[in-house]
């Protein structure tokens, strides 16, 4: 099977898998404070993001790329709804194109769309510095996304079976590299062992990627004979990977995973996100309803995010870390064990 084949299985796979939606979102539940002393117009939706500089508190994230027309004419439709809401968008994986210089327009397109927007090259860590600077050149990226895919590259029949080296590549792409460097995961979640090894790295954001969004095993395992199901429910929740990251990384943490709404998306704010990524549910509108509809759609984010921060009486995003919310379940089982308090998040201020 060609890697063009591959990427637009993926796309077929991710519509027909869906998420599992197992976050861990679901488990947060904020306090309503009843006299928010707030109004919708004074509330603030820019987040800050250091070099990143994101305008949006949504990005779009990875999806696709090197498939061919099909996936250039997807990356142009995401082009254009990253254009006309301000949010930034990354590309998917440019290793397809730095093998094969005719799906360079599959990537491309997605700056001649958006040609002011902030946009992300995306590598995986097997990337040397010379391919990292030709991503970044190929679209005039604003930062690059680098992947890490292990438990994906495992389930893939044809996959990587040697990750050695990936943080030694990693350091010296985020030292000799003229725009910021993201690490990303992809799906199964950045865990603070991992987020400690990045942080001494230079580089400028993780996106914990967590579970519960597309399971690429469960993409991966569809491509297979023999299945690897012990991988299609490995990885740490969304809602969990947040946390366990923003307590040892102090530079931008973006959320994403299975990230659904505006109610996931203050969540993911109020543990300590900085921005928040969508894909899963973004493809899905994008394939089935169209352009205009997600426009829609991402518009009906901000508003609905505004509208929970004025009844939670958070002006800007920030805030939303000082909102009390009493976390349950699973997640709190989860935190415990990981050695997190609980009731600093349903007492802030007081611990």
């Amino acid at each position: 099977m060609s890697r063009a084949e591959r990427k637009m299985d993926h796309i077929q796979f991710a519509l027909s898998t869906g998420q599992s939606k197992k976050n861990m979102f679901d488990d947060i539940r904020f306090v309503h404070q009843a006299l928010p002393d707030s109004a919708v117009s004074d509330i603030n939706i820019k987040p800050k993001t250091g070099d990143l500089n994101l305008k949006s508190p949504v990005f779009i994230n990875a999806m696709t790329g090197g498939g061919g027309r099909d996936t250039e004419q997807l990356n142009g439709l995401l082009a254009r709804v990253a254009k006309e809401t301000g949010a930034a968008m990354a590309v998917g994986s440019q290793m397809a194109a730095l093998k094969d210089r005719s799906e360079r327009q599959s990537y491309a397109i997605v700056r001649k769309e958006n040609p002011d927007g902030i946009l992300f090259a995306n590598l995986g860590s097997e990337a040397t510095i010379h391919q990292a600077r030709e991503a970044v050149d190929m679209i005039e990226a604003n930062a690059l996304q680098i992947h890490l895919n292990v438990v994906q590259e495992l389930t893939m029949p044809e996959g990587d079976r040697d990750f050695r080296g990936a943080l030694e590549r990693i350091q010296a792409i985020a030292e000799q590299l003229h725009v910021p460097v993201i690490i990303k995961e992809t799906g199964f979640g950045v865990s603070r062992e991992t987020a400690e090894k990045l942080k001494h790295t230079g580089i400028s954001a993780i996106d914990v990627s967590g579970f519960g969004g597309t399971n690429f095993a469960l993409i991966e395992n569809e491509r297979r004979k023999k299945k690897l199901a012990y991988f299609e429910d490995w990885g740490i929740p969304t809602a969990a990977a947040i946390v366990e990251v923003k307590s040892v990384f102090g530079k931008t943490v973006l959320a994403s995973g299975g990230i659904q709404d505006a109610q996931d998306i203050i969540k993911a704010f109020f543990l300590g996100a900085d921005s928040v990524g969508l894909a899963g549910s973004f493809l899905k509108t994008a394939m089935h309803q169209g352009e205009k509809q997600l426009i829609s759609d991402v518009q009906a984010l901000y508003e609905d995010l505004a509208m929970m921060m004025t009844a939670l009486g958070a002006e800007n995003l920030a805030d939303l870390q000082k909102c009390p919310a009493v976390i349950t379940g699973e997640l709190a089982q989860y935190l415990s064990a990981r050695g997190y308090s609980t009731a600093s998040y349903a007492n802030p201020g007081k611990n």
